[in-house]
């Protein structure tokens, strides 16, 4: 990170802080024929490219009151229905999605000069793909998603370790963690699906896939 003297001189530099994009442009020939198969192939693209958590994307949510909130999650599946991550269904992103049942997520490829943003209606991944996902899990998140009252006010940083010291005794013989029934995966189903191509003179390039009554469509949006 480069060095500063103090906050003012950051504060100052802010306004000048800027990147040049110059990358290819992004044109609607250039899309594969649907956003699963684009979205893969920018992924795939976001992996050779060695980029750190390729597959982490930022998601946003809402209360009831319409207060948004945002925080990085990992996307664990993605094909034709849509999106994955799973966390503790009592947390309060899942405590907005129930609210909600509406919820945005966006791939920041920056070294790319690349983001993609999905948006839709959400629903809780099948059981039988929530066991198949937590048996991947090394068995440290295993212990972690147990021991962790997410989203709680916890007296210190020594209550969540003696919470995982606690669940590792209570599962020490127990050679297959089951998942918590308090944990699983959220799934948004894509309504629309906008990748943006950052383009010289902030003219960036944002061509969306957008679901109508008659099916898939792409259209260019204004920067």
């Amino acid at each position: 990170m480069p060095e500063v003297d103090n906050i003012d001189d950051a504060a100052v530099r802010l306004p000048g802080m800027r990147v040049a994009y110059d990358g290819k442009a992004l044109d609607e020939s250039d899309l594969a024929p649907t956003w699963t198969e684009q979205l893969q192939r920018w992924l795939n693209e976001a992996i050779a490219s060695g980029l750190a958590e390729p597959n982490a994307m930022v998601l946003a949510t809402a209360d009831a009151e319409g207060r948004p909130s945002s925080r990085t999650v990992l996307c664990k599946g993605l094909d034709e229905r849509g999106v994955v991550f799973y966390t503790n269904y009592t947390s309060a992103k899942s405590h907005d999605l129930t609210v909600t049942r509406y919820a945005s997520v966006t791939f920041p490829w920056y070294p790319l000069h690349r983001q993609v943003t999905v948006r839709g209606e959400v629903e809780k991944v099948d059981i039988s793909e929530t066991a198949a996902y937590w048996a991947s899990r090394p068995r440290g998140s295993q212990l972690g998603a147990w021991a962790s009252p997410q989203s709680k006010v916890v007296d210190g940083r020594r209550a969540l370790d003696n919470a995982l010291s606690a669940i590792e005794r209570r599962f020490s013989d127990v050679e297959q963690i089951p998942f918590p029934p308090h944990w699983g995966g959220w799934r948004i189903r894509p309504e629309i699906v906008e990748f943006w191509q950052g383009q010289q003179n902030r003219l960036h390039d944002r061509l969306r896939y957008v679901l109508g009554h008659d099916g898939w469509r792409v259209e260019r949006v204004a920067p």
